[in-house]
């Protein structure tokens, strides 16, 4: 059975297209960087743990605060996320 999130989350996708099997490292990040707690919940039901924390160590990118929150939820030091040790594309934001 498919979860139920808050289409919100994938506002760029059509949500009745993602397979939530093939594309769960895509689905774990959107949530846990923009998703409710209601959704974390529906996460950790659909996924588990482990599965979470396999894939989230993978993920590209996550903002520090969510890096800091799996890392601790997951009890994965921050130094075995891909994007810790991955430098951004972007170095610096646009001065206006």
């Amino acid at each position: 059975m498919k979860p139920v999130f808050r289409k919100e989350l994938f506002w760029d996708v059509d949500y009745e297209k993602i397979d939530f099997t093939e594309h769960a490292r895509f689905v774990i990040g959107r949530v846990a960087m923009r998703g409710n707690l209601n959704d974390w919940n529906t996460l950790k039901d659909y996924y588990g743990l482990e599965t979470i924390r396999s894939e989230a160590v993978k993920i590209r990118y996550l903002d520090k605060r969510t890096l800091s929150y799996l890392s601790v939820i997951l009890n994965v030091k921050k130094e075995n996320f891909r994007c810790y040790n991955t430098e951004p594309s972007i170095k610096a934001l646009w001065d206006y």
